[in-house]
């Protein structure tokens, strides 16, 4: 899966010289927290985040009226309060990848280019549906969380014998785990095994242990 496959093509975009009420507006109409800013040519040249424009007020605001604040706000162009230094993708790099820089980054969102064209923009909120979709959320079926020896034909040894009992596999997820050396955690979703059926199959695998099980 790549971040094209994920994106949103074609985002809304903003301009430097619009005032930051205009932003703020546009943001709230289309329903969304971040702003990709481009000049006259479309080129990307900024992005304003909710953030970015909580930076517009003053410090101390608590005396403002809510007519002082917007009077405040429609004084300033979106070009003096947008992130300038925008870290961005490319459509054809791995979802996972994206997921890894915008964690580095402590970031909500990355502008997708082609080259130096805008074309999308991934957010957490993708990513989150990403999570929902690899791992079978709305697909019911018996969910299990499995510790292997970390070694070349585990994961096929517990594919194959899940399979050989009739189980159809549509899940398949792994990682290391942070505080067990040398082993490798699968998490399955499978479909036509009850919980106590596929239990049963995996207890039958020497070093494998289950640490889940469950039906959702």
């Amino acid at each position: 899966m790549l971040v094209r496959d994920r994106m949103t093509p074609d985002p809304t975009c903003g301009y430097p010289d619009m005032p930051v009420t205009e932003a703020q507006s546009l943001m709230r109409d289309k329903g969304v927290r971040h702003l990709p800013i481009v000049d006259d040519k479309e080129k990307l040249v900024g992005l304003i985040t909710q953030r970015s424009l909580l930076s517009a007020l003053p410090s101390d605001v608590s005396n403002f009226s809510r007519f002082e604040i917007s009077y405040t706000l429609a004084k300033i162009k979106v070009d003096t309060v947008m992130v300038k230094d925008v870290i961005t993708i490319e459509e054809d790099i791995p979802i996972e990848t994206a997921a890894r820089v915008m964690a580095d980054h402590k970031i909500g969102c990355l502008p997708v280019m082609n080259g130096r064209d805008l074309v999308g923009i991934i957010t957490d909120s993708d990513l989150f549906n990403t999570m929902v979709s690899l791992l079978g959320s709305r697909r019911k079926g018996t969910r299990v969380t499995v510790l292997q020896p970390d070694r070349v034909g585990e994961v096929a040894r517990l594919t194959n014998a899940i399979a050989e009992e009739g189980g159809y596999l549509s899940v398949c997820v792994g990682y290391y785990p942070e505080d067990i050396t040398d082993s490798w955690v699968s998490v399955c979703k499978v479909l036509n095994l009850d919980r106590e059926q596929l239990q049963g199959v995996i207890n039958q695998l020497e070093g494998t242990k289950v640490l889940d099980i469950r039906e959702i």
